[in-house]
């Protein structure tokens, strides 16, 4: 196992019951979500839509998509407040992708309040990337683009 990959098993199990906002990934629409290769292709041929991560500080600081802006976690009001904030910037009607991959998809505390929340704003070529495992397993292991520290 990684070191990221236990970071990750950790800040998940921590923080899997998070009070507050916190929903099952599970309730996203399958036709919101994208594959961690579709991305990594438009990111590989130019055509990367604007990331959001919207998972804790620990894992962006230790890998992230490269260009992604730090979100912060948004299972709770503070982090959806901040969610707020970061998309005002952003134009509605471009594609925005959010991911966190702190822990499987069925455990995540935080994109599917990041998905209705932005959602509800009227993002309309909103995706989440479907990280079924973690962000380690699902896509640095994978060998798709990261950037390694803040």
């Amino acid at each position: 196992m990684t070191r990221f990959g236990l970071v990750a098993i950790v800040l998940g199990v921590l923080m899997a019951p998070a009070a507050g906002r916190a929903e099952s990934a599970t309730t996203i629409p399958q036709s919101a979500l994208i594959e961690p290769a579709d991305l990594a292709a438009a990111i590989g041929a130019g055509k990367a839509p604007v990331i959001l991560q919207v998972g804790f500080r620990t894992l962006y600081d230790q890998s992230h998509i490269p260009d992604a802006i730090y979100a912060g976690p948004t299972s709770n009001d503070e982090g959806i407040e901040a969610l707020r904030k970061q998309a005002k910037a952003l134009p509605k009607d471009k594609p925005l992708v959010i991911y966190c991959g702190c822990c499987p998809w069925t455990k995540c505390p935080n994109v599917a309040s990041a998905w209705k929340e932005l959602s509800a704003e009227g993002f309309s070529q909103l995706r989440v990337l479907y990280l079924e495992n973690n962000f380690g397993a699902d896509w640095v292991d994978k060998g798709y683009p990261a950037t390694h520290g803040s």
